[in-house]
């Protein structure tokens, strides 16, 4: 089995940072994480995160408080469903980023 870990930042400051982990099995990618991450008041937050965790395809949003919002997609292939969450979090990171910020208190 190989596993691939690597991070993207998603500013230019470094601030944002996209986490990615891959396994792969035999030429197939078998399990995948995106997380988007940002760095607030010199503190880290995970924001978005992609994974299929719980045996399906899905994007948790997450909030301040430690909340998260499930929200199932519906791609069966993890080498799309990778493609899609990458691309997602590097059109919308800051959109994700204002709408956790608001959260804060």
């Amino acid at each position: 089995m190989g596993k691939k870990e690597f991070t993207k930042k998603l500013s230019p400051d470094g601030d944002d940072r996209l986490r990615i982990k891959i396994n792969i099995e035999k030429g197939k990618v078998t399990d995948i994480v995106v997380q988007f991450e940002s760095k607030i008041k010199d503190k880290w937050y995970p924001i978005v995160r992609y994974d299929c965790s719980h045996g399906f395809f899905h994007r948790d949003v997450l909030t301040p408080t430690g909340e998260k919002t499930k929200q199932p997609i519906p791609i069966e292939n993890l080498k799309d469903a990778l493609t899609y969450a990458e691309q997602d979090i590097k059109d919308r990171w800051e959109w994700y980023k204002d709408k956790f910020k608001k959260g804060m208190k």
